[in-house]
């Protein structure tokens, strides 16, 4: 017989009730232009800031517990809409996932800026984080899917530098890892490289590091993501993916 789980008790709802709203005034606060403080955060919600201190004891708890908030929402935005293709197409859902991801960091770069640019690497009471990111394991996700399909090369161990050996043996990106072979983890070596085309080029036109008109033309994106069709096995679905990409960019 299955465990049921309890209910949740009317102080566990108001507790969650009350992380939501933060979430929610602190995305509204980002969305402003306003600065995100413990302060601002609290008057927005009519409390006072040690009131607030009861849920989020310091400045870096907002941050992370607004950045993976904000992460989760978004990520389930770009599925939804890359679910308008099958699950046995995951070139397609990434597609659409990448053009949503990189319209969102246009649209709301505040909120792109929290999630994204929240370091916690250095920090290793704060490492774990890392590891839980959505949007992390979706995109990784996808990528594992292509690869059971289409079967693209990736470096063998014994090619890597050691340092990468290491970081893909034991990874702290976000990304499943545990079902990959210890002999196949070249393969999160794709993954991070993958990751940074995105990510580079995203960045460069969420923060305007980048001529104008390129971005506004959304060629620059288009580029480095069809420069990754061949490296991910999908050099014959060139013309159906320049498609998607085509169709995606032209979405208001």
């Amino acid at each position: 017989m299955p465990h049921l789980r309890a209910p949740a008790t009317r102080r566990e709802r108001q507790r969650e009730a009350t992380y939501d709203e933060i979430v929610a005034v602190s995305a509204r606060l980002l969305d402003e232009g306003a600065d995100l403080s413990l302060r601002a955060v609290a008057a927005g919600m009519g409390l006072t800031a040690p009131a607030l201190y009861r849920y989020v004891a310091s400045y870096q708890q907002l941050v992370d517990l607004v950045a993976f908030e904000l992460d989760k929402a978004a990520t389930a935005e770009w599925a939804e809409a890359a679910a308008r293709f099958p699950q046995d197409d995951p070139a397609a859902r990434l597609a659409v996932a990448c053009t949503r991801f990189r319209q969102w960091a246009l649209t709301k770069p505040r909120r792109f800026a929290l999630v994204f640019a929240n370091p916690v690497a250095a920090d290793t009471e704060r490492r774990d984080l890392v590891t839980l990111s959505t949007s992390g394991h979706y995109f990784t996700d996808l990528l594992w899917q292509i690869w059971e399909i289409y079967r693209f090369p990736y470096p063998a161990l014994d090619e890597l530098d050691p340092v990468i050996r290491e970081a893909v043996l034991d990874p702290l990106i976000p990304a499943k890892s545990d079902h990959i072979p210890t002999e196949d983890r070249g393969l999160l070596w794709v993954y991070m490289r993958a990751w940074s085309a995105l990510y580079g080029v995203v960045t460069l036109e969420s923060t305007g590091h980048c001529d104008p008109r390129v971005i506004e033309s959304g060629q620059l994106f288009r580029a480095t993501l069809l420069d990754w069709l061949e490296p991910l096995g999908l050099h014959d679905e060139r013309e159906r993916i320049t498609t998607i990409l085509d169709e995606e960019l032209a979405r208001p």
